[in-house]
């Protein structure tokens, strides 16, 4: 499967831990050629991404994927909206519908759905 390379995933809430769903995400993403933006709590790398701890000044990115709770969403909230994504998929635990309200409101297309799901799948 081919991707455009200016379709670019933020994967929010990574982390180093192989088990952790968010890590699975991003080596799946890479393994169908999406590039990938990654940030969690720990700076690392997971195969050939790096996970920073902030955004990389002057991103663009296609899709949001988030795999923090509401409650640490907060503070990330108006930075994602910011970044005026095409879509932003809450995956389950992420669930938030006054940040999915926001982002519908300003014309950033929400899915509560799993992004592991959506690429086995051929939906993403």
């Amino acid at each position: 499967m081919s991707m455009d390379p200016e379709k670019k995933t933020l994967v929010l809430g990574a982390s180093l831990k192989e088990e952790r769903y968010s890590n699975m995400a991003i080596r799946n993403l890479r393994r169908h050629n999406q590039p990938v933006v990654a940030v969690g709590l720990r700076e690392g790398k997971v195969g050939d991404v790096h996970i920073g701890t902030d955004l990389p000044p002057g991103v663009k990115v296609d899709t949001v994927t988030i795999y923090l709770n509401a409650g640490n969403q907060a503070a990330w909230e108006q930075r994602v909206l910011a970044l005026r994504p095409r879509r932003i998929i809450f995956n389950p635990g992420a669930e938030n519908p006054s940040f999915e309200r926001a982002a519908e409101e300003a014309g950033i297309e929400t899915l509560e759905a799993c992004t592991l799901v959506m690429l086995n799948t051929g939906q993403y």
